[in-house]
């Protein structure tokens, strides 16, 4: 197959330099031989050393920049490899590895890709172009690293090409786990969607929502600040500001973006909170600028610094505030401990990090901690080399362990253990002695299926490539002095929740809570938010919940409505308190005063019966109509005073039905029975002959009250068949329902009063034309009276049903039935038992007699005189009246006499006296 060869150049930029590259081998930072050989990316220097503006020529430049902590990484994978190798995990089988220094730069990883990329064996490091890699043996099976997102993301591109696994201890991108994009990559630490999601998850349960945001100008700051925006905006939480940093510290811009962002903290005085997503160099600057300017606030620290001792150890790093971060799990680094104590016994002719490290440690070896640091990462090669001169050797022990970060060398042992581990796999039943045994994408898909075992826990790679192994919680706290990180939490991404270790821990978590970071104030319950004019929803007004709505939580953005018609709730309510139900309840005062007045009516009315039973034979009885009629009237009476009693109390379907029945029927029978009374006076003293025949017709009382009932009775049956009267729960008062009848039908309502009121003006109509009785029995007019009464009772009536409402609603109608059952039971039968009680004298059949035989007279003489002045007047109408004496064959000493119906009148001068005797007598009879 045709292909293309591609050499690896080395850039010669200083010939007599001992960090120059004179050739390929001299690119590589550390090395070591075995059958199967593992690259190494690691961020070494922070940065590369431009001597221009922009590069002009392809030259790879020194670095600058001691990174302590990725010099440790490179340790901790050389460590790995020794113990496998000392181990019998390989059987046999030795790991090599080539380690080189990236310099924060892609553009020096991709250099180093590419000759990891060339064939293996080749003396001129050839790259060969094909069409199909999949016999193609490189020089290394897998690579671990690189220390950053954007770099790990350029190299995985180009490893893609031949599908070399790359297992990185650092990179966090929320990207990586793309296997479209990035099919060989894979990582022992959670994405950075995790992180975020945690990051937010602190800020809510702290109750910030006012926050700011920094991060480094490149592929993992802009990833990591996206994520978080996400998480940020399902947490509520909103981002006053994001500040962006250059990704390189020689940008002639740096240091006036620092100045800038601290400008913009300073006059953000609500923002209390700031998240950075930074390097931990670009942290160390903008933190040196910060401690300046006296900022203090609460920082939330990336896996990138969250666990850096240089920073931690930075002079007055304590007026920073307080500095909450998040760092990868930690494991057991104890053999890694040792191995750095004894690290200066180690040769460093393979490994030109452990040189230069040795050499800064010659040159910054008379400075104090801090500045010791400082003058390791801010030497360059070049310079380093010309201060080395004539400096002895010195090696500080406890530097090195002073500044491991548990996080990163726990996730770079368990990278090369991993691919160690699918080594192992691929080695079954092959003799991986020989380097071409088996090619990189066949190690891919055993590392795939790999499992680890770490802290007694089996761990391994998702269907993202991703190893969740949660974070540390870590806290930046002043003990004696100095600023130690302590592990606070735990943080479980598949719970998505902390784990703290004991109360004293959760108690400093808690403690985070009494800094405020919001743009508004905490809407309390009872209250919900009102936005402002203000593009972020964290700004806003706090306004009551109305009326009938709540909010049982801090913060809500509306208030919910209680959910039905039984609950309410008063403005800046909490919670919705059920209504209070409303009824005319039994021990309500004024539903005892009618129900004593009911008593009282019922009282009376047995009273009443008393009387007229131990009374029976007396005229004024006799005149009532007889024993009979008033025990049916008195019984209709006592069961309207008994339908009051369903007016009280909880309403029930029983009683909505029964109420207004009894009512209608009871007082429609009474109603009739007095018709009939009225019927029978008017039938007994009128005078009219046309009335006569008429109310002879008329008269009978039986079927009249039978049919008068009757007809109530089928109303209320119609009504209460097709619409029937029920509970109804009337909610027109915001904080009760009113329990009420509803009479089903309005109309069926109507035709049963009106039907009643067309009975009673019937009675009236007749009562008042009876009105002028003998005195001694002048029931008419009391009827007359009585029917006035209920006419006014029910006129007043109709206007203040229809305006009430409440639960006094049926005592209105209770009012109205008592007044008008009281005014027709007390003009009915109280003159009755006046006369038997104090006028004894009068109730005789001779009193009556005489009474009668007087009103007799009295009107027979009024209707001989008018019948005189006739005759004067006209022959016909004496003609007339002497017909009318020959019929009516009425003759008494010679002279005329004429009868109208019912009623004996004598023509002529005198009145005979035993003729009004006897007229007396037949009144008597027939009342």
């Amino acid at each position: 197959m045709a292909f293309i060869s591609f050499l690896i150049p080395c850039f010669v930029i200083a010939p007599d330099l001992a960090f120059s590259c004179q050739n390929t081998d001299d690119f590589v930072g550390a090395t070591s031989l075995g059958d199967i050989v593992i690259g190494g990316l690691f961020a070494v220097h922070g940065e590369m050393l431009h001597p221009e503006e922009y590069p002009i020529k392809p030259v790879i430049q020194n670095c600058a920049g001691f990174e302590i902590q990725n010099f440790l990484q490179t340790l901790a994978m050389i460590h790995a490899i020794e113990m496998i190798n000392n181990s019998t995990l390989l059987s046999g089988v030795t790991l090599g590895y080539e380690i080189y220094d990236t310099c924060a730069e892609v553009t020096k990883a991709m250099a180093s890709a590419l000759r990891f990329l060339s064939k293996f064996n080749s003396s001129e490091d050839v790259v060969e172009f094909k069409c199909n890699y999949s016999n193609y043996i490189p020089r290394i099976k897998a690579v671990t690293g690189a220390s950053y997102s954007e770099v790990s993301m350029a190299v995985s591109r180009l490893l893609a090409l031949q599908l070399i696994p790359q297992v990185s201890p650092a990179s966090s991108a929320e990207i990586l786990s793309d296997k479209i994009r990035f099919p060989s990559f894979f990582r022992t630490i959670p994405s950075d969607f995790h992180q975020t999601r945690a990051m937010a998850h602190l800020i809510c349960e702290s109750g910030w929502n006012w926050i700011g945001v920094i991060a480094t100008d490149d592929d993992n700051g802009r990833f990591a600040l996206e994520s978080f925006g996400v998480q940020a905006m399902a947490n509520n939480v909103c981002i006053a500001f994001k500040e962006m940093l250059p990704a390189y510290l020689s940008d002639s811009t740096f240091h006036t973006k620092v100045d800038h962002i601290i400008e913009n903290i300073v006059k953000e005085t609500k923002v209390n909170v700031i998240v950075v997503f930074m390097r931990q160099l670009h942290v160390l600057k903008l933190f040196k600028k910060a401690i300046e300017r006296n900022v203090n606030k609460i920082w939330i620290a990336s896996d990138n610094w969250s666990a850096a001792v240089k920073i931690s150890t930075i002079p007055n790093i304590r007026q920073l505030g307080t500095i909450v971060g998040f760092g990868f799990k930690s494991g057991d680094v104890s053999t890694f401990q040792d191995f750095l104590r004894n690290l200066r016994e180690k040769p460093t002719d393979n490994n030109k990090f452990l040189q230069e490290y040795i050499m800064l440690l010659s040159v910054c070896a008379h400075l104090e901690y801090h500045d010791f640091q400082m003058c390791i990462s801010s030497q360059s090669q070049d310079d380093l080399l010309q201060q080395v001169e004539n400096k002895h050797q010195i090696w500080r022990d406890d530097f090195l362990n002073a500044n491991i970060e548990p996080g990163f060398i726990h996730s770079t042992i368990l990278a090369v253990y991993a691919i160690a581990h699918a080594i192992k796999r691929q080695c079954k039943d092959r003799n991986c002695k020989d380097p071409s045994a088996f090619t990189p994408w066949e190690l891919l898909e055993e590392l795939k299926k790999v499992t680890v075992v770490d802290d007694d826990k089996e761990i391994k790679f998702d269907s993202n490539g991703d190893m969740s192994t949660g974070y540390d919680v870590l806290l930046w706290k002043e003990i004696d002095g100095r600023m130690e990180i302590i592990t606070m939490a735990e943080y479980d991404p598949e719970k998505g929740d902390f784990i703290f270790e004991d109360e004293e821990k959760k108690k400093e978590f808690l403690d985070l809570k009494k800094v405020q970071s919001t743009c508004s104030q905490h809407c309390r319950p009872g209250q919900m938010k009102k936005v402002t004019e203000s593009p972020h929803t964290c700004c806003y007004e706090c306004v009551y919940c109305p009326e009938n709505h709540y909010s049982n939580k801090t913060d809500m953005d509306y208030c919910y409505q209680c959910n039905n018609k039984t609950y309410w709730a008063p403005v800046n309510s909490t919670t919705c308190y059920r209504k209070t139900i409303h009824f005319l309840a039994w021990t309500d005062w004024f539903a005892i005063f009618l129900l004593l007045l009911s008593t009282f009516g019922v009282v009376l009315v047995l009273s009443i019966s008393v009387i007229f039973t131990k009374n029976v034979n007396t005229p004024v009885v006799k005149a009532s109509g007889g024993l009979t009629v008033c025990y049916i009237i008195l019984f209709s009476h006592f069961l309207i005073f008994l339908s009051t009693v369903f007016f009280i109390d909880e309403p029930t379907e029983f009683k909505c039905k029964t109420r207004q029945a009894l009512f209608g029927i009871s007082f429609t029978l009474c109603i009739s029975c007095i018709l009939i009374k009225s019927l029978k006076i008017l039938l007994a003293f009128s005078f009219d002959p046309k009335l006569q025949n008429f109310l002879k017709c008329v008269y009978k009382p039986i079927p009249t009250v039978v049919t008068c009932t009757g007809i109530q009775v089928i109303i209320c049956t119609f009504w209460l068949i097709f619409r029937t009267p029920f509970v109804k729960q009337n909610f027109s008062i915001p904080r009760a329902i009113i329990l009420e009848c509803n009479e089903g039908s309005i109309v069926a309502f109507g035709i049963m009063l009106g039907y009643i009121a067309a009975l009673a003006f019937i009675c009236f109509i007749f009562a008042f034309k009876g009105r002028k009785l003998p005195e001694n029995y002048n029931e008419a007019k009391f009827i007359t009276f009585g029917m006035l009464i209920y006419f006014i009772a029910w006129i007043v009536f109709i206007p203040v049903y229809a305006t009430t409402f409440g639960k006094y609603l049926p005592a209105v109608e209770i009012i109205v039935v008592l007044i008008s059952n009281y005014g027709i039971l007390c003009c009915t039968f109280l003159p009755k038992c006046y006369i038997i009680i104090y006028k004894q004298e009068t109730n005789t059949k001779s009193a009556f007699l005489k009474m009668i035989y007087s009103y007799s007279s009295k009107s027979a003489s009024s209707v001989a005189v008018s019948q005189i002045s006739l005759d004067s007047k006209s022959s016909s109408s004496r003609a007339t009246v002497s017909d009318s004496c020959k019929s009516e064959k009425n003759s008494v000493n010679g002279n005329c006499h004429f009868q109208v119906p019912g009623q004996a009148l004598m023509k002529g001068k005198d009145l005979s006296k035993n003729t009004a005797r006897t007229t007396a007598r037949k009144r008597l009879s027939s009342i």
